[in-house]
């Protein structure tokens, strides 16, 4: 059913530098912080946002230095990136439209705890430290849904450590594909195919173990009828099983 030939990645041929005022209203009000306000109350918050496009490999920010930006994805994809102690990278995620990534110090973060890079060519909206402070001083209701998306990061935090330090690598892998399947996956059929270069190093680092483990278990998946793989692509042939799996304790 899937081959490389008939599963393209989707094109990202948006001008990355002309992002239309009802785009960004589009992708302001997506953003969680901004859920309460009324499309007036976002067009008023639109100017504190700068917009800047970037090619996929550019990096956005890098970890370790001032954390002066929070950004909200308006086209494209990018990748945060936490480099390890033992000077690897650990892909947290892959941040889509509508999403934000960075951090400022009213989040708790002097530095930024990960890198930004694109992945697709993409358009970034991005609001510094002073403007913020601006809007939640303005707009109360914004000042609750940051303070509940701080507590979710901490609280997400803390899975990821439990989840790195306990859980099996096969658990790890399938809940990152099923992650990856709710978050890009197209519904085709009886399957869930996601449109994207996903290398092994990506998939090894997301769930916290070597390529070689990551092989392995894919190699497994697939003769196990859960997967189907491509060089760019990755169907999630039964979802049913694949959840079982990622939540098998035993």
């Amino acid at each position: 059913m899937f081959g490389r030939q008939h599963t393209p990645l989707a094109a990202h041929d948006i001008d990355p530098q002309t992002c239309t005022i009802d785009l960004r209203l589009h992708v302001l009000r997506q953003a969680p912080f901004f859920a309460a306000l009324s499309l007036e109350e976002l067009a008023q918050v639109n100017p504190y946002f700068h917009e800047r496009g970037y090619e996929p490999g550019e990096t956005v920010y890098t970890a370790g230095t001032p954390a002066e930006w929070l950004c909200v994805v308006a086209t494209g994809r990018v990748k945060i990136v936490r480099p390890t102690p033992q000077g690897q990278n650990v892909l947290l995620d892959i941040v889509t439209p509508g999403e934000f990534f960075g951090s400022l110090s009213v989040l708790g973060d002097r530095e930024y705890r990960d890198s930004a890079e694109a992945q697709t060519m993409c358009c970034v909206l991005s609001v510094a430290a002073a403007d913020f402070q601006a809007i939640l001083h303005r707009y109360p209701p914004v000042t609750l849904a940051v303070l509940d998306l701080v507590a979710a990061r901490l609280a997400e935090a803390h899975e990821l450590v439990e989840q790195y330090s306990t859980q099996p690598v096969e658990r790890r892998i399938a809940a990152v594909l099923l992650k990856l399947g709710e978050k890009l996956g197209e519904q085709r059929e009886d399957d869930v195919l996601i449109q994207m270069p996903l290398s092994r190093q990506d998939l090894a680092e997301m769930a916290g173990t070597t390529v070689e483990t990551a092989s392995r278990v894919m190699s497994q998946f697939r003769k196990d009828g859960l997967v189907r793989s491509g060089r760019r692509w990755v169907a999630l042939v039964d979802r049913k099983r694949l959840l079982a799996v990622s939540t098998y304790s035993g």
